[in-house]
């Protein structure tokens, strides 16, 4: 099950290995490993017409297991975020299907689809993206509001536990102008988490991060996999950040190129460095 391999054939005066087509499952139905929390079919996405036409993603097809940190990987242009985005419920394919848990979201209407991105869908995004106005436990509340009600008492109670989590027990009156990059990121993050959502988005989450706030945003991601049960798909060209996620794939041209169980930095780089190479 998807897991793409390398080939041991080297590359001609380099020490990175080259890249060998998949032949995997990419729905991975293996019933020993977690059920999925998002797939896609068969997506295509097309962007103008004639000889100016974009294919933006070409047949891909893949399956998001819950509990784990999927890093979504690739360089500019290979489609990542267009596959986000179309999970999300935030664009639509121009032909494929697209599900959320058991729920088929190409299907859905724009109301259909905003009510699900509120209710069962959570966000980290690289800019925050915290209202200027609130203060930091109002915008952790904020998915609530929009639903136009409040937490329940459990729910309550889980979203004092991610603030403590956080460590940011002593910063909830303060707006995010009066909060560093990290903590306005963390915030971000308890806002995501709060209603325990089907499946977590984070796009490129710590690029407005110096290195120290980055690797503690990565690691609260982790833990929110590790210790909560939370399913993430991160899109990331970092390889660093990609280190941290329990599964790896990249794209490339609008198309899988590989799909790895967890690595290293280095060998993420190592990959990357073959498909310049092989694309060169």
């Amino acid at each position: 099950m998807y897991e793409g391999r390398y080939s041991r054939a080297m590359c001609r005066g380099c020490a990175v290995p080259s890249v060998e087509t998949m032949t995997t499952d990419p729905f991975d139905l293996d019933h020993d490993r977690a059920p999925l929390a998002a797939r896609v079919d068969g997506l295509f996405k097309t962007y103008g017409s004639g000889d100016g036409v974009v294919h933006a993603l070409d047949g891909v097809s893949i399956g998001i297991r819950r509990g784990e940190l999927t890093a979504i990987m690739g360089p500019s242009g290979s489609g990542k975020s267009t596959l986000m985005h179309i999970m999300a419920g935030l664009d639509r394919p121009t032909s494929g299907r697209a599900w959320l848990a058991d729920t088929e979201i190409t299907t859905l209407d724009d109301l259909a689809l905003t009510e699900l991105r509120r209710r069962r869908i959570g966000f980290v995004f690289q800019a925050f993206n915290l209202v200027p106005t609130l203060d930091a436990l109002d915008n952790i509340r904020l998915p609530f509001e929009l639903d136009g009600r409040r937490p329940t008492a459990e729910e309550a109670e889980r979203i004092e536990a991610i603030i403590e989590s956080l460590g940011l027990g002593e910063r909830l009156r303060h707006r995010p102008h009066q909060l560093s990059g990290g903590q306005q990121q963390r915030v971000a993050i308890a806002r995501a988490l709060a209603t325990q959502p089907d499946l977590v988005f984070a796009d490129e989450p710590t690029g407005n991060l110096d290195s120290r706030s980055g690797r503690e945003v990565l690691a609260l991601l982790a833990a929110a996999v590790r210790d909560r049960g939370q399913t993430i798909a991160m899109v990331t060209h970092d390889p660093v950040a990609a280190s941290h996620a329990d599964r790896v794939v990249f794209l490339a041209d609008g198309r899988i190129a590989a799909d790895k169980p967890r690595q290293s930095a280095e060998q993420i780089a190592a990959h990357m460095l073959a498909a310049d190479q092989v694309a060169a």
